[in-house]
């Protein structure tokens, strides 16, 4: 097969859908692979690591007008749309709930859209979502710090307090695996952290891994309330696959928080767990709403694009295997899981969920020979 890897257009997106050990497997295996140029220089990969691989460097449209299969990071942006053509298999994260205009694109392109995010796992996890998540996670807590910095319009508090001065509180909405990886770091920069979840199951899993120096509360929108109320970070990691995320906090309810408090909303992909938030870039990552700082930077783990790049193809090179070696349809007949992470199939949306956020008709995937 046929493989393209663009270079990412979206702002500040550093990463690369793939590493060039990653490639140099496809190539081995006996794929063709044409990498865009400069495409893996945000990431710390250079056109000659790719070479080297026996991979070819062209344009961008050299890349997608010679390649069946187009693996990315990031959704494709409106520049790139009239790029996709029928033949082609996406394989990138797409996150269509939030986007209904690039749904309507994908189906007028009758493109074979596959969404790493819905991609499913025999445990019920998300795969090719866990990595990303696991950046995210770290990393929200990371710039939740800086944005208490009362030059970011923050409270001026510092996280993990000092000797005779309490530290800041940390509520974390969600405690999948972007939660609790906030949470491991906020307890590491010596917060106060305490995870709201609506499975209780969970909420005893994440106590025992944390050994209660966690305070873990069920979700009801009466202790969200509560809690935000004496909360200076407040982290939205809630996710339903495939659909728009639960919006958790209105905007009344930001009138009882204090001021100077910060949101970080990691569910900004899927809509944002905020009724506030919208969607910011690493060039402009802040805003203030009634006094609350709000950071809802879209691609949080492309300001750590080697660490975020590797992760990626660690989890995705074995699904670029299988449809690489056996077609799309093949792959997706043989792997459910796979299967799961169809959006969109022959001009129609493939996956329940996308279509019941969109409002749009859904169309099993049914095999096209």
């Amino acid at each position: 097969m046929h493989v393209g890897i663009p270079k990412e257009i979206k702002i500040h997106e550093y990463r690369v859908g793939m590493t060039p050990a990653g490639v140099k497997e496809l190539t081995n295996a006996g794929h063709a692979v044409m990498v865009e140029k400069e495409a893996g220089i945000g990431a710390g990969f250079d056109d000659a690591e790719y070479l080297d691989t026996g991979a070819r460097i062209g344009t961008q449209r050299d890349v997608y007008a010679h390649s069946e299969m187009i693996v990315k990071v990031k959704e494709p942006q409106p520049a790139e749309y009239e790029l996709l053509q029928p033949a082609h298999v996406l394989f990138t994260y797409l996150h269509l709930a939030a986007n209904p205009a690039l749904a309507r694109a994908l189906l007028e392109r009758h493109v074979t859209a596959i969404a790493y995010e819905t991609v499913t796992a025999s445990t019920g996890s998300l795969p090719l979502l866990t990595p990303m998540s696991e950046v995210a996670g770290r990393m929200s807590v990371q710039v939740a710090a800086a944005c208490l910095q009362r030059v970011n319009g923050g409270r001026g508090i510092l996280l993990g307090g000092v000797p005779g001065v309490a530290p800041g509180k940390v509520v974390i909405l969600g405690g999948g695996v972007a939660g609790m990886h906030a949470a491991t770091i906020a307890l590491g920069m010596g917060a106060d952290v305490t995870v709201v979840d609506k499975s209780l199951p969970r909420l005893r899993e994440l106590s025992a891994h944390f050994a209660g120096r966690i305070k873990t509360v069920y979700s009801t929108s009466a202790a969200i309330a509560s809690l935000i109320a004496t909360a200076d970070v407040v982290i939205g990691a809630a996710l339903i696959p495939g659909a728009a995320a639960p919006r958790l906090i209105t905007r009344e309810m930001l009138k009882n928080m204090q001021p100077g408090a910060v949101l970080v909303d990691i569910a900004i992909d899927q809509g944002g767990c905020f009724e506030t938030s919208h969607p910011t870039t690493h060039a402009d990552p802040i805003y203030v709403v009634d006094g609350i700082v709000h950071y809802c930077v879209a691609n949080i783990p492309g300001a750590v694009p080697r660490t975020s790049t590797l992760a990626l193809t660690n989890a995705t090179l074995p699904y670029i295997k299988a449809i690489a070696t056996h077609g799309v349809n093949r792959a997706l007949l043989d792997d459910v899981h796979l299967a799961n992470g169809l959006n969109v199939y022959c001009g129609e949306i493939a996956h329940p969920a996308v279509a019941q956020s969109l409002d749009m008709h859904y169309q099993p995937f049914q095999y096209a020979a």
